[in-house]
Parts: C-alpha cells; structure tokens; sequence
C-alpha cells in the first residue's frame, strides 16, 4: 500500500489526538500525522503544507472546539479549497451530532462522519472508500 503524504487530525482533545496519532502511525497509512487543536490552526498547518510539499489529502475533524470549531473551519476553507481545486477528504469525528449542526453541515465540503472513536477498521473503510486502499496486513 502506498502511505498517504500527511493526514491532519483536528481535535482540542490532546487524548483524542494523542490515541488518533498512535492508531495512524501503527497502521503505517500515512508519511506523516499533522495536528491541530481548533480549525484556526488547521488551517495554517494545510496553508504551511500545502505550499511546502503537498495539501493532507486527509483531515479528519471535530465538530466541537474552541477558538474555531469544525463548522466555522468549513465554512472558511471551502472557498480555499476551491480556490486551490485540491481533492482533500474531510470526514468528520464526534460523539454526537445535534440536528441543527448536522442539516449545516450538509452544504459544506465534508466526505462522511464517524463517530469517536476511530478504531482500525474506520481507518481501513475511510481508505477504502476515498483512496481505493486497503490497509497494510
């Protein structure tokens, strides 16, 4: 399988982004495991990376989070990315979806939800489905 240049994971929970990061780095899906704690930081990580080497092809986002949640950070980066015609998947991670946030959510550039938290086998669909990947035996 061929690793995936970065993915971003975008959490304030430092334990959730801590077990996240170890679950990608032991299943060897990607070079390299970006993180941001809000969706202001993780959009001055994507623009550092994409002008360094290349866009995440992969973030993987909560809805919930100081400073800039999930859905402020969509609403901002769908004119980036259309701007930049990158093919990013976005897949949102929570524990629960209030109806109100999930009929906005459904106008934004987002690939899919899952909830927390992610396990092997979300990883190996989420490959599967975007990346036509199977993950490494």
């Amino acid at each position: 399988m061929e690793k995936l240049p970065s993915i971003l994971l975008v959490d304030d929970d430092k334990t959730t982004n801590f077990l996240n990061r170890l679950l990608l780095e032991d299943l060897q899906v990607a070079q390299q495991v970006l993180v941001a704690e809000n969706g202001q930081e993780a959009l001055h990580v994507i623009e550092q990376e994409c002008q360094k080497t290349s866009c995440p092809p992969l973030i993987l986002l909560d809805v919930n989070m100081p400073v800039m949640n999930g859905i402020e950070f969509l609403e901002t980066y769908a004119p980036i990315k259309q701007a930049a015609e990158q093919s990013i998947v976005i897949v949102m991670l929570t524990t629960s979806l209030h109806p109100r946030d999930m009929a906005r959510l459904e106008s934004l550039p987002i690939q899919g939800f899952l909830n927390k938290p992610l396990t092997k086998q979300m990883v190996g669909e989420i490959l599967q489905k975007h990346f036509k990947q199977e993950l490494p035996t």
